[in-house]
C-alpha cells in the first residue's frame, strides 16, 4: 500500500477537519464492508501458493516422500504435512 497525501485527494475542507485529530501522522482507512479483498487477492500470491499445494499433494499422491518435497520446495517438513493433511 503506499501512501497519499491527503492534500492531493481530500477536499481542504476535510483536510482541517483531520487535522484537529491528527497531524503530521499516518491514517489508516480501511475498506468498506464487503470490499475487503483477502490476502494476496490483489497480487495474486495466493493463486500461486494454492497452485504449489496443488501440486505438492499430486505429487505426495503418486508416491514422493514429504522429505523430498520438503527438500523440493525448501519448506520444512511440518509444512510439507500441513498442506497435505488439511486436503
Amino acid at each position: 500500500m503506499k501512501y497519499l497525501n491527503a492534500m492531493d485527494i481530500l477536499p481542504d475542507a476535510l483536510v482541517k477537519e483531520l487535522q484537529e485529530y491528527l497531524q503530521g501522522g499516518y491514517l489508516y482507512i480501511p475498506a468498506k464492508k464487503g470490499q475487503h479483498r483477502s490476502w494476496g487477492e490483489l497480487s495474486g500470491a495466493r493463486k500461486e501458493i494454492d497452485a504449489r499445494n496443488k501440486e505438492i499433494i499430486q505429487k505426495y499422491d503418486n508416491g514422493i516422500s514429504i522429505e523430498n518435497l520438503a527438500e523440493e520446495y525448501s519448506l520444512s517438513v511440518y509444512a510439507i504435512r500441513k498442506i497435505i493433511y488439511s486436503h
